[in-house]
């Protein structure tokens, strides 16, 4: 006999559709989506602080240009006669460990190593010679995402323990070479931790932020640029044999 699926999120009563007790219908028009996010990530309503923070960090993660890999993949997929839901997903399957795919990651290490110290999980790190999840810019010294989140956290009052120890990691990962900043998966994790959420929804939060910015790339391909897009010859550095008789 099949297992039943179990869900604590969304019901159906008497004819109402009910998210974590709420009628959803209701909520339309009444709530903004990022509340309504909220509260299907963590099933509960946010107050007026998490919704303005959560709101932050959707918004400042929505795109990122045309470069990173994801709208890359979206687009060149589309470019090959797929559809619209396959471009995206694509895209979404570029978002690995170094681009917006390191925010479970970082959440585990803050919650790990926030009551050992900073120097430890430096020294773990060091030792085992990964790389420490939500540092690092191939763009900034300084990423400007972090920095806005930092002053939306300060103003809503989630300039906390984990946003303290991220901070702290900053300074201590960075000495004695180069900079390397709290970038959006490190601040985002950091502020999802003051916010209670579990680690697992962190890597949610990005996609969820960021797929509105892959849908506006493949639309506008379509849009405006031919079908097939390939590399030019001249962008490809060949280093095989040469040919042989």
């Amino acid at each position: 006999m099949a297992r039943a699926y179990r869900t604590a999120i969304t019901t159906h009563v008497d004819g109402g559709l009910y998210v974590y007790g709420h009628n959803l219908v209701d909520l339309a028009g009444n709530t903004s989506f990022a509340k309504a996010i909220f509260l299907i990530l963590k099933g509960e309503m946010p107050d007026k602080s998490s919704e303005k923070m959560f709101e932050a960090i959707l918004t400042v993660a929505i795109d990122h240009g045309v470069e990173p890999a994801s709208v890359v993949a979206a687009r060149n997929i589309y470019s090959g006669g797929s559809p619209v839901q396959a471009a995206v997903a694509g895209g979404i399957l570029a978002l690995g460990e170094f681009h917006g795919g390191a925010i479970e990651a970082a959440m585990e290490n803050f919650k790990k190593y926030e009551s050992v110290g900073v120097k430890r999980l430096v020294e773990d790190f060091a030792k085992s010679g990964t790389r420490v999840a939500g540092f690092g810019h191939r763009l900034y010294d300084t990423d400007p995402r972090t920095q806005r989140l930092l002053e939306v956290a300060k103003q809503n009052g989630f300039f906390g323990k984990y946003v303290k120890f991220a901070l702290l990691c900053e300074g201590e990962i960075s000495k004695g070479g180069k900079k390397l900043p709290l970038n959006i998966d490190g601040i985002v994790a950091a502020l999802l931790l003051e916010m209670d959420f579990n680690p697992k929804v962190g890597k949610g939060v990005f996609i969820i932020a960021r797929t509105p910015g892959l849908v506006a790339h493949v639309v506008e391909e379509a849009l405006r640029e031919k079908p097939v897009r390939r590399l030019l010859e001249k962008d490809v550095e060949y280093d095989g044999p040469r040919p042989r008789k």
